[in-house]
């Protein structure tokens, strides 16, 4: 087991190279891929985790690299088109011959790109909270699976908000619908009646929520109703527009989110959101010296890079564990000392770090990332309160217990070929 804070490994990386920076080996590069939607719906979302891998790498560069070698990032958009992702992740794999990926936020984006990693063998670190019911060797999930995101926050809904009716409204595609699956199974399993649980969906880029809010308010109307929301992508500003529009308050019917974060809600009219909710596990108002640190470091990337946003940008949970991931890959490298991607993932077992929200550690075997839970209600500021914190770090289960009770678990699927 390898323990090490990034502070720590930068610094002796340095010590170590200096001796190397005047040889040929010092000038030579590695590709890493970097796949993010920079246009469409999630450019809302996406741009961000492309800025602060960047940053990473920059970070990691100007400090000696990655066993001798520069990072050279090679940043592709998919467009927020989900078959472009399969198509660009080859693209990044076999002919630009990147040594991993950073990459994709939907579940659906992933789900696309995934078939290309196994064929090659390739390795891919996905940054954003998930559904669950997926393990694969090809693929280290650096956020939440429903045990440590969906299933905290519903339980704190009914613990400590008194909810007692749901509205489980999110985008039509994998995530929400799974998502919702291990919702209602939970719910079922603490006595919540099938008349207390409506599910509702709408397409990508929805904009028109004026129908379904006022259905939500009819619902809410006897009290001790929430909202479950895994509306993901610009659809969020509409949303949270038109429940604002229609009076309903915190107090009213509060929302709690698993897909807004600070990042999104510098696009939106945040006084009128005071008192909602989001589930994660980080939050930029974590208040360590080194989440401080973090915060500093990337409004000063975004500013020197002429970045939007600049010195005003926000940090959040994906932003965070899209930054340390790129610091994953790189301590198991040199753990490894290759970038053999075999090599490489049995490295990443059990690799204990200090990320810029707190100590945290990778699976012993099931490619997922032992975190805190967080839940944090929105302030005037565009910033999250934190109200709930778990006791220590969580351990994920790649499949939902609420839907596999009997304990099996299909293998993982992909890495070496046999």
């Amino acid at each position: 087991m390898v323990r090490r804070s990034f502070t720590k490994t930068i610094t002796l990386l340095g010590c170590v190279l200096i001796a190397f920076s005047v040889t040929a080996v010092g000038q030579d590069t590695v590709k890493i891929g970097i796949l993010h939607s920079l246009s469409g719906t999630m450019a809302i979302s996406e741009t961000s985790l492309r800025d602060v891998v960047l940053m990473a790498v920059e970070e990691i560069n100007n400090a000696g690299g990655v066993l001798g070698k520069q990072i050279e990032p090679v940043v592709v958009d998919p467009a927020s088109n989900w078959p472009l992702f399969a198509e660009k992740a080859k693209e990044l794999i076999a002919e630009e011959e990147v040594a991993v990926t950073f990459g994709c936020w939907t579940s659906v984006s992933r789900k696309s790109c995934l078939p290309v990693f196994e064929e090659y063998n390739a390795l891919l670190f996905y940054p954003v909270q998930y559904e669950g019911e997926e393990q694969s060797l090809n693929v280290f999930y650096t956020a939440a699976t429903p045990n440590q995101q969906l299933v905290p926050a519903a339980e704190y809904m009914i613990n400590e908000m008194g909810a007692k009716k749901f509205y489980l409204l999110g985008t039509d595609y994998v995530f929400p619908r799974t998502a919702n699956k291990v919702l209602k199974a939970y719910l079922k399993s603490v006595g919540v009646p099938d008349a207390n649980i409506i599910e509702e969906y709408t397409p990508f880029h929805h904009q028109d929520y004026q129908t379904i809010v006022g259905k939500i308010k009819s619902f809410a109307a006897s009290g001790n109703a929430c909202v479950l929301s895994t509306i993901n992508g610009d659809s969020n500003v509409p949303f949270y527009k038109e429940f604002a529009n229609q009076g309903l308050t915190a107090d009213d019917c509060p929302i709690m989110a698993f897909s807004v974060a600070e990042d999104e809600l510098r696009a939106m009219d945040v006084p009128p959101l005071v008192g909602h909710l989001a589930a994660w596990n980080y939050f930029q108002s974590i208040d360590t010296k080194d989440n401080k640190k973090f915060i500093r470091a990337f409004r000063k990337y975004c500013k020197a890079n002429n970045l939007p946003g600049g010195s005003d940008r926000v940090t959040d949970d994906p932003i965070e564990a899209a930054y340390f991931g790129v610091y994953v890959w790189k301590a198991a490298v040199e753990k490894a000392g290759s970038f053999d991607v075999d090599k490489v993932r049995k490295a990443v077992y059990g690799l204990e770090f200090d990320a810029p929200g707190g100590k945290k550690r990778m699976h012993d075997s099931n490619q997922h990332t032992l975190k805190p839970v967080y839940i944090g209600e929105i302030r005037k500021n565009g910033q999250f309160r934190i109200i709930y914190e778990s006791d220590g770090l969580v351990s994920p289960d790649s499949y939902s217990t609420y839907l596999h009770p009997d304990g099996n678990i299909p293998a993982p699927t992909g890495g070496p070929k046999k």
